[in-house]
Formats: structure tokens, C-alpha cells, sequence
């Protein structure tokens, strides 16, 4: 906003940001902002480079401005909502009719191998009325910490999470896939140092998943990224809602409750406390810590052993 100030006291057009990174964001501006005619656009890096190439070789720059018309209804916004229901839907189908035959015996009888084990027998995870503040309370202090030490080094602890997170819901997932096509494929074991018993399939599934998240971690700002990114959120929630369980409506409401207030809270009341807003300055939603909770409730299950 200052750099528009000073262009537009000096008669400028417009005034045109070139950013040191490839990303583009967008520049947050206060009140005063109204006072400002010109257009003030960001463009990346590579653009600010051809520009200056151009330039440099008294070549014609010219600049188009384009504000389409905002829809009606957000194609993106359906399809993001499709995604994060499809996945509530396909982790309790999953947990029913894929997962479950991992544990049924073969040669038991059938009456007993046909019935769903007993929730006392299922490793689940049952959060409580306290257990959903607490978790709306440590959300809110990530943020915050986010806020005060935003940092590269931050970031790529996210990302190391997200990838460890990813890899072991995709090789949970693709095990109960090819288990319940081939039941003999989970019965061959193998001893690993560390480890102890692992299966074959384990053995082979793993390096994939791995080079999966890491191909998406070395091309992630590529526009076809977001498919491996997805892709490897969706195979972490798949495996967390497995283990993690809202036992009751009363539970329900309350975490629905306080995401709400969370969300309120740190998009709108937060500026008045810190200035700007939380949410906004960080780019980041309870999406984003829910990553991070589930790498851990991952790393304490027995689940995460490649057994």
C-alpha cells in the first residue's frame, strides 16, 4: 500500500509488483486503501523476468488487466466439498467392507468370520466431549505459533509430516486393496532388522508409496500436483477415521461447535487483536493441523509398523 501511495503521487497509471518467489498471494491492504485509484497488480517471478528481458531489449511491454465475472455457484467450491464428503463416506465403507477382511481368518467358521469384530477388539480411537475442546484449543495455539514464527524451515516440517502421514495411509490402503483380492499375499512373512516380522506385500508396497510422496514434494508447484497431493490427504484420512471415532451425537455437535467458533474467531475477531487476521496471515485452516494430528495418531498406532 505504501509503494501505491508513492506511485500514485507521482502520477503513475499503475503499479506493478514483481514478486522474488514464484508464488503470488494476496496483498493484504488496510482502510486506507480506498484512497488508492491506480490498479495495483502481483505478478511471479518468471513473469517480472520477461517483462525485464523485454524491456532491456527495447521490445514492446504491454499489460492487460482481466477481472472475470465471479459465478454464481464456485465450480472449485462443489468439488472441494464432493472431495471431503466422498472421503467421510469411503473411509466408513472402507472400514466395513475393505479393512476389515485383513482380520477375518479364513479357516475360522464362517459365522465367526462373517461378523464385524467387536468395537472392544477394534483399535479405535473414541473422542470424548473434552478431548474435541482440547483439540479446538491446540489448533488454535498452532496458529498462533504459526503467526509469530513463520518460517521456511516450518514449512518443510509440515510437508516431512504430510509425506510420513501420506505414505503409511496409501500403504495401509493399497495392503487392504490387494489383501482382499489375494488373501495369500499377506500370509508370507519376512524378518527385517528393527522391524521384526514383516510381510512381502508390506515390503514392496512401502518404496512406491514413498516415491509417490516424494515425486509430489520435488514437483509440487507444478499445476498437476495437486492431484498427488489430494490423493495422498485422502489415504490419510481414510486410515485416521478408522481410528479416530465420534462416539456419540453429543460429541458430534460439540467438535462441529467449536470448529465453527475456531473458524469465526481467527478469520474475523483476530484482527482486532493482532492486527490481521490469523487465518489469512498464514494461509493455513484446520485442515492443516488435522495433517499433523494425524501423523501422530498415526505414529502411535500399531498401524504404522510394516507388519
Amino acid at each position: 500500500m505504501e509503494k501505491a501511495q508513492v506511485s500514485q503521487s507521482g502520477d503513475a497509471a499503475g503499479l506493478l509488483v514483481i514478486n522474488d518467489e514464484e508464488d503470488i498471494f494476496e496483498m493484504m491492504c488496510s482502510e486506507n486503501a480506498v484512497n488508492i485509484m491506480i490498479p495495483v497488480v502481483m505478478i511471479p517471478a518468471s513473469g517480472g523476468k520477461q517483462i525485464k528481458e523485454s524491456i532491456a531489449s527495447k521490445g514492446k511491454v504491454e499489460l492487460l488487466l482481466y477481472a472475470p465475472i465471479s459465478p454464481i455457484v464456485d465450480v472449485s467450491v462443489v468439488f472441494l466439498w464432493m472431495i471431503a464428503v466422498g472421503c467421510v463416506i469411503l473411509a466408513s465403507i472402507w472400514s466395513e467392507y475393505i479393512a476389515c477382511e485383513q482380520h477375518c481368518d479364513p479357516y475360522q467358521d464362517s459365522s465367526i468370520a462373517g461378523s464385524a469384530k467387536d468395537d472392544s477388539e477394534k483399535d479405535v480411537l473414541d473422542i470424548s466431549v473434552m478431548g474435541a475442546v482440547c483439540f479446538i484449543i491446540v489448533a488454535s495455539t498452532f496458529l498462533v505459533v504459526l503467526f509469530f514464527f513463520r518460517s521456511s524451515w516450518f514449512v518443510w516440517l509440515l510437508i516431512m509430516f504430510f509425506c510420513i502421514g501420506g505414505t503409511q495411509g496409501m500403504t495401509a490402503c493399497a495392503i487392504a486393496l490387494i489383501s482382499r483380492v489375494s488373501r495369500n499375499c499377506r500370509n508370507h512373512t519376512v524378518k527385517l532388522p528393527l522391524f521384526g516380522d514383516a510381510t512381502v506385500l508390506s515390503i514392496v508396497v512401502f518404496p512406491l508409496c514413498l516415491a509417490f510422496a516424494i515425486f509430489w514434494v520435488v514437483h509440487r508447484h507444478a499445476s498437476y500436483s495437486w492431484f498427488f497431493q489430494d490423493f495422498l490427504g485422502i489415504c490419510l484420512m481414510i486410515n485416521v477415521l478408522q481410528l479416530a471415532r465420534l462416539p456419540n451425537i453429543k460429541v458430534a455437535a460439540v467438535l462441529l461447535s467449536c470448529a465453527f467458533v475456531y473458524d469465526i474467531f481467527w478469520v474475523f475477531i483476530s484482527p482486532l487483536l493482532f492486527h490481521e487476521s490469523v487465518m489469512v496471515a498464514v494461509s493455513v485452516d484446520f485442515t492443516s493441523f488435522f495433517f499433523l494430528i494425524s501423523f501422530l495418531l498415526l505414529l502411535f498406532n500399531y498401524n504404522f509398523r510394516l507388519v
